[in-house]
């Protein structure tokens, strides 16, 4: 495909973290854009701002005119079967595009940093975004969450290089075209598309197998596949060693070829953030920047948006996370307890579809009982249908808490409001994110 012969973009479910940072991406490029969401949120707000027109309603009478000769369709999968505009597209003769396939046909033109892995895809794509941005390199990092440093999902800066968050969900990454690959992690996850970790693990394979002859690998350490490896105060290709906490920042030291690079200033809490910005570090050096360069941008990178988003810090603290797999949960609440060390933590998660509910019933029951008292939300069910026995009081049931109990959206608020606690910890990926201000306003008047 040829994007010069595109004039018109229609993006079918635009509100998506994904499809949000192509439709900036093809607006900055001058392209007539606009979209249909089945909710107005702050980010589809945002869009509109941006002078992109969105309709909530799915009707015939809102599709824009589109032609077959100069306009492109794009959709989310998550868009259901009997979608009204999505089927007429189809019978006008329409091909409508997936995100990743649009993705994909980018990364063709462009030399592509490719950032894979079931955990720790979107801080290590936005870092390295921000450091190749920060030291005016020409790229453009299309991100799964919102930067803090730029308040979107897209870092723009040109198209010589871009950064993509190489999604293993529906195998999307095999639609890439890779020249530097950085693997964070391989759990078990999304096995609703897998079935077996073994399936997931062999997705991998073949998204590595995509790289050219000149293609760098780097992977995490001890991961089935490995490449140039990186650890945190362990030996490997890169290493961050002399990790010490100063004035709320990590600083560490990096060691590569015998060289040690000193003093890298980390803004993120949770050590599991230090092998992301050695992901991002590693990543950094094939396109061409040096140790200083690389840790000026790290110093001066501020966060994602619901990445130990802390929200209030006074008397009490408030901190959100978009955690939803075990592994995820378990960082969190690691990085709670290290920053805050002997608090009481309220944890209020919301589990996030029914099969990875079901498929990790017993480590979700092993992360959430680290925390001191839980509300335990109904489950998200985002693109599944409910599973018969797959509950939030089944789940509660596995628990090992002595305060523990149910919340729905509704009334989860008020439960908080009558809680004891040091921290109060806000987890999930679905629509919990809907009570972060309320609480936080609670919070700063209270």
């Amino acid at each position: 495909m040829n994007f010069n012969n595109i004039h018109k973009i229609y993006f079918i479910g635009i509100g998506g973290i994904g499809m949000s940072n192509l439709a900036r991406y093809f607006k900055h490029f001058g392209k007539d854009v606009s979209g249909y969401d089945k909710t107005r949120t702050d980010l589809t707000k945002e869009l509109e701002n941006e002078g992109i027109h969105i309709t909530y309603e799915d009707s015939l009478e809102t599709l824009p005119e589109l032609s077959l000769e100069d306009s492109l369709v794009v959709f989310t999968p998550a868009i259901p079967a009997d979608h009204k505009q999505k089927n007429e597209l189809i019978r006008r003769g329409f091909q409508l595009y997936k995100r990743s396939e649009v993705l994909g046909l980018i990364t063709q033109n462009t030399y592509c940093l490719a950032v894979s892995g079931t955990h720790g895809k979107t801080s290590t794509t936005s870092l390295l975004g921000h450091i190749l941005h920060e030291n005016k390199v020409e790229s453009t990092a299309f991100l799964g969450g919102i930067c803090e440093n730029y308040n979107s999902n897209l870092i723009l800066g040109g198209d010589k290089i871009s950064v993509v968050e190489a999604d293993e969900f529906d195998r999307s990454f095999l639609r890439l075209s890779p020249d530097a690959i950085v693997i964070t992690s391989m759990d078990a996850d999304h096995l609703d598309i897998y079935g077996e970790h073994d399936e997931l693990k062999k997705s991998f394979q073949e998204f590595v197998d995509k790289l050219p002859e000149n293609g760098i690998l780097i992977t995490k350490k001890g991961l089935p596949i490995q490449g140039l490896t990186y650890a945190v105060e362990e030996t490997a290709d890169f290493e961050a060693q002399n990790v010490r906490v100063e004035n709320g920042a990590f600083l560490y030291d990096v060691r590569y070829k015998d060289m040690i690079y000193p003093d890298f200033e980390l803004h993120m809490p949770g050590r599991h953030n230090i092998e992301n910005a050695l992901a991002a570090t590693a990543m950094a050096l094939q396109a061409g920047l040096n140790f200083d360069q690389i840790k000026s941008g790290i110093k001066t990178f501020k966060g994602i948006k619901r990445r130990f988003s802390i929200h209030y810090n006074k008397e009490v603290a408030y901190v959100d996370d978009y955690a939803h797999h075990p592994t995820e949960i378990d960082a969190i609440i690691d990085g709670v307890r290290e920053l805050f060390p002997n608090k009481k933590i309220l944890g209020v998660f919301q589990p996030h579809l029914f099969s990875r509910t079901r498929d990790f019933a017993d480590d979700f029951a092993q992360s959430l009982s680290q925390l001191d008292e839980l509300i335990l939300m109904d489950i998200y069910p985002a693109r599944e249908l409910p599973i018969e026995g797959i509950t939030s009081e089944w789940l509660l049931s596995k628990i090992n808490l002595k305060n523990k109990e149910l919340g729905a959206l509704e009334n989860t608020f008020d439960k908080i409001k009558s809680k004891n606690f040091d921290v109060l910890l806000t987890i999930g990926a679905g629509n919990i994110d809907t009570l972060v201000q309320p609480i936080t306003n609670w919070l700063e008047t209270k």
